[in-house]
């Protein structure tokens, strides 16, 4: 499975392109990124200068934000105004370091490698500029030390690939994914969803899998009726839940990682800002505002263990 499948977006993309998506786990003896060689630092470009330090940031008194377009329920545009878990989020940060919070809803690139380059480290070939945090990155540690040019911190999200499903069509057992060979499920296309289903063993599934624009729009089909069944991750799909629907998160077998954690990227050169945005983050979980935060979304709090 190629990683730059044009198409993917935003998490699901960045899974994909950290492979952890139908692929065997590595040897539990293998050094962390013990294979890879750094290669030489690419020089900055642009003749803004590349992000800001703490201390800049408090002077001037406002952080800024990069965060995915159109992703509900983590980021998207209301009435003209940012919103979304991930921009409240960014805004318990800003309320810790006293200074006001300033958002920008990015495009999600072909790979997070290009995300991460325009929106964090160098800047956009075209209109834009780095934000100094970027919200919604998957953290994964072979990844990791392979893009020296970004710390990767601030985790407050374990996500996890869920089924939706109409109580009507199933009122005795949620389905997994063996009954997709005989029932409709819908997933937003090119998703990790998609890709997982549509390999499945034989392609036994892939006719009746029925795809859609973006997850929220398959969690429409399901309440509409021209589904049975959708697949996605558990957040996305309980934002679109009803009355008449339900979520689990069933075993999903040759699925390499069902399960990522999700934080935060800033410049590496700026590390004391990415101490103090995750002394920020890991305040909020301990004290409930994160799983205040979520709750109010009516999704559920799935937090990383705490360091």
């Amino acid at each position: 499975m190629s990683p730059h499948l044009a198409g993917c977006r935003r998490s699901q993309a960045a899974v994909v392109a950290l492979g952890l998506v139908c692929t065997a786990a590595a040897p539990a003896l293998a050094a962390r990124c013990d294979d890879y060689v750094p290669e030489a630092r690419p020089q900055n470009a642009s003749r803004d200068i590349v992000g800001q330090d703490l201390d800049t940031i408090l002077e001037r008194g406002f952080i800024t934000f990069a965060a995915y377009d159109d992703f509900p329920p983590w980021s998207y545009e209301a009435d003209g105004t940012p919103a979304g878990v991930d921009i409240e989020i960014g805004q318990l940060i800003a309320e810790a370091l006293g200074v006001e919070p300033r958002f920008t809803l990015v495009a999600a690139g072909e790979t997070l490698q290009d995300d991460l380059r325009n929106w964090i480290w160098k800047g956009p070939v075209v209109s834009g500029s780095v934000a100094n945090v970027m919200l919604h990155v998957p953290y994964d540690s072979d990844f990791a030390c392979r893009v020296e040019q970004v710390v990767f911190t601030g985790q407050y999200q374990v996500e996890q690939i869920a089924i939706a499903y109409r109580r009507d069509a199933y009122p005795d057992d949620p389905p997994v994914p063996a009954y997709f060979r005989f029932d409709t499920v819908a997933v937003e296309n090119d998703s990790i969803a998609d890709f997982y289903l549509t390999s499945f063993p034989g392609g036994q599934l892939a006719a009746n899998v029925h795809r859609y624009p973006s997850t929220a729009a398959a969690m429409d089909a399901l309440a509409a009726g021209e589904s049975m069944a959708a697949m996605g991750p558990l957040a996305q799909l309980e934002a679109g839940l009803g009355p008449e629907l339900a979520v689990h998160t069933p075993p999903l077998p040759g699925f390499g990682v069902g399960r990522w954690t999700t934080g935060i990227a800033v410049n590496f050169h700026y590390r004391e800002l990415a101490y103090a945005v995750d002394d920020a983050i890991v305040a909020a979980i301990e004290d409930g505002r994160m799983e205040r935060i979520f709750a109010a979304h009516g999704l559920s709090f799935h937090p990383p263990e705490l360091r």
